[in-house]
Parts: C-alpha cells; structure tokens; sequence
C-alpha cells in the first residue's frame, strides 16, 4: 500500500495524464472475455491487487503478491494524503445525491481537502456520453486526482478513452467507493477483510445484484487458476538461470541488439536474476525480436515478464515480436489470452517483416481504392483513443479530396488489429455524418476482435447488421 502511494504522488508530481485500476475477481473474469478491458489493464500505469483470491492465486502460481490493495482503503489515503498535499479531487459518476453527501462527509472527515468539482452524468451508454462537455468541465477544475464510479468496466473504458484529453495526473475507477464514503453501504469489519471475506458480506448487503454475478466469478475464475496452475506452476527446483543473448549478426541486419535468445526457462528465479537484462536491452533499441525456441518452461511470472517488456517497448512505439515459438510458451500465451499483446512470427525475417508493415500501417492508417463499384476506403492497424482523431481527419480529408457522386462509400476492417471504445464512437460518428449527406456507409469484412468488442458495447447490429 505504501508503494502505491508513493507511486500515484510521483504521477501527480510529474503532472502528465495517468490511469489505475483497481483489479478484482469480477474485473479479471470480465477481461477473460472482453478484448478491451484487458488491453485496459495491458496499458494501465499502475493495478493494484483488489481482490483476496488474486493474492491467493499469486502465491499458487509461485510468485505471492505482498498486499491486497483494496481501492477502499487506498481512496482514503489519497484523500488524507490530498489533504496533507492540497492536492485538488474531482468525483465523477455516481447518482448526484449519493455523491453530495459523500463530499459533505469527506469535507467533515478530511479538513483542508479541496474539492474541485463534483460531475454525475445521467445513466447513458458509452458511446452516448458528452465525452467533449464532460472532459471540458475536468479540464477547467484542474484537480490533481479524478475518482471515477460509473461501475466495471465503463469506468475504465471512459478513463481509457478520456485521460489524455482530461489531462488529470492521476485518473482511477472507484465503483462502489463512493458509496462508502456516503454511508450508503457499510464494510466488511476488518477481521472479515483480513480472511478475504469482504466479497461474503457484500453479497449479504446485495444477494440479488450480486449473487448471479459471485457464481460466475468464482466458477471461470476457478477454472482459469486451475488450468494455470497446473500448466504453469514452477518446479521444485529450477535451473540457474541463463542470460539472454544476441543472436549471430545476419545479412542486413544494421543492429543485433534488437535480437534476443529467449533463455530455456522463463520463471521466477530467471525474471528476478541478473541474467534477465531486458529492460535494459529494449532501452536501447526501437523494437526487439526474441528467439523462443530454446524455451522449455515458462511460469506465469515468466509471461507476465514479457508482457511487461511489450509494454515498455510500446510507450516507445516500438514493439516485441517473438518467433519460434514452442508448444509450450504458445500454450501459456493461449491460456492467458494474450496473442493480440504477445504476436509471434514464424522466423526473424518474418517477424521483421511484420514489423515493417505495422510501420507502415501506422503511417499511412488509411488507404483508397475503387473496386468497381462506390467508394472504398481501408482502415489498418489500432483504431484507439490514441489514433482515432489523426484516423479521422485522415479519413475526413480523404474523401473531401475526391469529387465522385457515389451513392455509397465501404469501410474495410478487416486489416483492423484492434479496436477500443473511442473507435467504436468513431464508426458511429462517421456513419451518422455521412447519412446526414445523403451517402450510405457499410463497413466491409470487419475483423474479428472489431466485432467482439462491437458486440459487447451493443453496438454490432447498428454497425455490421444487414439494415445498416
């Protein structure tokens, strides 16, 4: 809990735009399905550990988280620490009286805070919300940390969606916090919290809204552990770990730093040794390209190591490819869900190649062509709240530079890797734009996570559906 802390002042003080999430049982079991979430959870600053079976699941597969980091225990210390700091809050969702008295109790409990604002938008889907008004209004209070309860997983979505643009240093979805803090809903006592017990009494307060909801958690979230831990849990004994190496210099290649031997085992003790340098190695290069068929064991740590170096190399725009891959790691990759996260190449010139046109697809996202009948127009590479205004205006000056009097304009999708939510309100923004001008819009071949994520927002049938 203190590392957290001292974790979320270091974003405040470096005044750029972060988010957390607070991971729990529910959250995990909705990632598992969700493409979305879990790359929510893949680019997120910081997660903290909100749940006693994910600290009991740490400690099977071999590597025990320290601390269970509620986010009802951690919102009160940032709002002392706030106090301390004078630090500006905002609290955002929430019906409009519940959070009225939980400012009046937080002004009564924590003297010195300031509260720079207070927003309940009223009950809307996503892709409805007055993103632009709402992210306006943050803006112009200029608060230090936005507490966000709009329920899992809209709140992380709109965060997602909407930190950059808000620019608040710290941004974290709350959930039923602020209802604590209002007196709408008591804890657990603390000797329950201690045994993991807190899901138990929750479900005493809620038994209809929660009940369903706890027997999926713990059915798929059992099952996944099970399967895990038994694919993954470490042995015994593990041999001395081994560094990481370049690979031979091949013709063409200008730098054999950006290429890794995956050693033969990718656990714990290797993760934690000297000999795992690659936080170091992927410093000094644009992308890195690891060699994993020497590997003969991987434990969850030993994934969760890669994954961590995806995202390192990402915040550079630069990325990890393996190739190679062994039944074993592909297996591990499989079981967590994280192809989209980890891609794999069948050789280094493939991988390399891969990597070039993800170059080029994100310098040239969009791409037109006539195929004989309207307007076509193609989509590559990630549509997220990251690239999806340059993708608009892109795709805006595309068509304004062509004169035709097509009838119908089609959106290709199918070279779309992935999607979030500010995409799918970009489809939508588009195909009402252009019915306003008389023209229909279809999108064409839409890819398969595209119609994944559409169809968890409810919004395939207005996009893809055959009245479209």
């Amino acid at each position: 809990m203190e590392d957290a802390v001292d974790l979320i002042e270091g974003m405040i003080a470096s005044k750029r735009p972060h988010f957390l999430a607070t991971a729990n049982v529910d959250f995990v079991v909705q990632a598992v399905e969700d493409d979305e979430l879990r790359r929510i959870l893949f680019d997120a600053h910081l997660v903290v550990c909100d749940g006693a079976p994910l600290k009991w699941a740490s400690r099977w597969l071999g590597n025990e988280l320290p601390e269970r980091i509620a986010g009802a225990d951690l919102v009160p210390l940032l709002l002392r620490l706030a106090a301390n700091r004078n630090y500006r809050v905002y609290f955002l969702g929430g019906q409009a009286e519940v959070t009225a008295r939980a400012i009046q109790n937080l002004e009564r409990d924590y003297p010195g805070l300031v509260i720079a604002g207070s927003d309940s938008p009223p009950f809307t889907p996503l892709h409805g919300m007055d993103h632009v008004g709402i992210t306006e209004r943050i803006q112009a209070a200029k608060p230090d940390m936005l507490f966000v309860s709009l329920g899992c997983p809209k709140q992380e979505k709109w965060i997602a969606m909407n930190y950059r643009r808000a620019g608040v240093p710290v941004s974290i979805g709350v959930g039923a916090t602020i209802d604590f803090l209002a007196g709408e809903m008591k804890r657990a006592p603390l000797w329950m919290r201690r045994r993991g017990l807190e899901w138990f009494f929750r479900l005493l307060q809620e038994p209809r809204r929660l009940f369903k909801r706890y027997v999926k958690d713990f059915w798929v979230f059992g099952c996944a552990i099970r399967r895990q831990v038994k694919q993954l849990r470490p042995a015994q004994t593990s041999a001395v770990p081994t560094p990481a190496t370049p690979t031979r210099r091949e013709p063409g290649v200008m730098n054999p730093l950006d290429t890794l031997i995956l050693p033969e085992r990718i656990d714990a003790a290797f993760v934690q040794s000297p000999a795992c340098d690659w936080a170091d190695r992927a410093a000094r290069v644009p992308s890195l390209f690891a060699d994993a068929s020497k590997v003969k064991f991987v434990d969850s740590t030993g994934v969760g190591s890669l994954v961590r170096l995806q995202k390192q190399l990402r915040e550079r725009e630069g990325r990890l490819i393996l190739f190679q891959v062994p039944p074993v790691l592909e297996n591990a990759i499989s079981l967590m869900k994280l192809n989209s996260i980890l891609p794999a190449a069948v050789n280094l010139s493939s991988a390399r190649r891969q990597a070039d046109q993800e170059d080029r697809d994100r310098e040239n996202p969009v791409k037109w062509g006539r195929p004989g009948t309207g307007a076509q127009i193609t989509w590559k590479g990630e549509v997220t709240a990251m690239t999806v205004d340059d993708l608009w205006r892109r795709t805006g000056d595309t068509l304004a530079a062509r004169e035709h009097d097509d009838a119908e304009v089609v959106v290709d999708l199918s070279g779309v890797t992935f999607i979030d939510s500010s995409g799918l309100g970009s489809l939508v923004r588009m195909r009402r734009t252009l019915r306003q001008r008389g023209i229909k819009l279809r999108f064409h071949q839409p890819s398969e996570v595209v119609q994944r994520v559409a169809r968890l927002a409810r919004l395939d049938e207005f996009l893809f559906g055959r009245g479209a």
